[in-house]
């Protein structure tokens, strides 16, 4: 099941921050975000899950020292009486930035 990506402002505010500082990885991070899409817990994202002041978030790996925050948001359609799950991309940055 792929779920959306719901980016935060200060998600796409550093996305661009990262993208104009380092254009290499912008592949990168769009091949991570697909996968995130279609399977959080795959392996190569290493998704795990935070405590203390980051309790009921995630983090995954988008490269040697690059990391997205992100947070499960379930969400039922009226429409069609249906539960989904959002995943609502908090931020990204090198480790000691993130965390």
């Amino acid at each position: 099941m792929k779920r959306n990506l719901v980016p935060s402002s200060n998600f796409i505010r550093l996305l661009k921050r990262i993208n104009k500082k380092h254009p290499e990885l912008e592949n990168t991070i769009l091949k991570i975000l697909e996968i995130l899409s279609h399977n959080p817990f795959d392996s190569r994202l290493k998704t795990h899950k935070l405590k203390a002041k980051f309790e009921g978030c995630y983090s995954c790996v988008v490269g040697y020292d690059l990391r997205i925050l992100i947070k499960f948001i379930d969400k039922f359609d009226n429409e069609t009486k249906s539960k989904s799950e959002d995943i609502l991309l908090l931020t990204i940055g090198k480790h000691d930035e993130v965390y």
